[in-house]
């Protein structure tokens, strides 16, 4: 049966909101609703937030903060390309990456993603896509700053 037949209404969608940043901060984690994108037909949303967590190391001491640094233009150009392709693959209505550079301390955000999807397993896949394809390919650097010393957190090889 079609789904018109079915009580739904057939809409097109407008483009995707794609809304992508690097802030010179930790994440502030107020959720900005896509609700008036996508009233009525985004089913499902769902929310990444990565946090420094306090952690010690055996050697170094206390883990004091974490120290983020990015080829800035490229990382912004990755993450947008992620985005699209996030819309393409699962349906995205909306898409947001904000991702933290510079100091950030345990207990703060230093990554957010948001998505917007018709139903929930489609957002679920589509957040985890993001989070995962970020962190192994957008030029971002994470130094762990620890009490008695600083190391670089082990990056993830790309095949190409």
């Amino acid at each position: 049966m079609p789904a018109a037949s079915r009580g739904h209404t057939m809409t097109s969608m407008p483009t995707a909101m794609i809304d992508i940043q690097l802030v010179n901060r930790p994440i502030t984690p107020e959720i900005k609703s896509f609700e008036a994108l996508v009233a009525g037909v985004g089913g499902g949303e769902c929310v990444f937030l990565g946090r420094t967590r306090i952690d010690s190391h055996p050697e170094h001491g206390q883990l004091l903060r974490l120290d983020y640094e990015a080829y800035a233009s490229m990382a912004e150009t990755v993450l947008r390309d992620l985005a699209k392709q996030a819309v393409e693959s699962f349906g995205c209505m909306a898409v947001r990456v904000h991702h933290a550079l510079g100091e950030v301390p345990p207990g703060e955000v230093s990554v957010m993603v948001q998505v917007v999807c018709g139903h929930r397993d489609k957002a679920f896949a589509a957040c985890r896509f993001l989070i995962d394809e970020l962190k192994a390919k957008a030029p971002i650097w994470k130094r762990e700053q620890w009490a008695d010393e600083s190391t670089w957190s082990a990056g993830q090889v790309v095949k190409t």
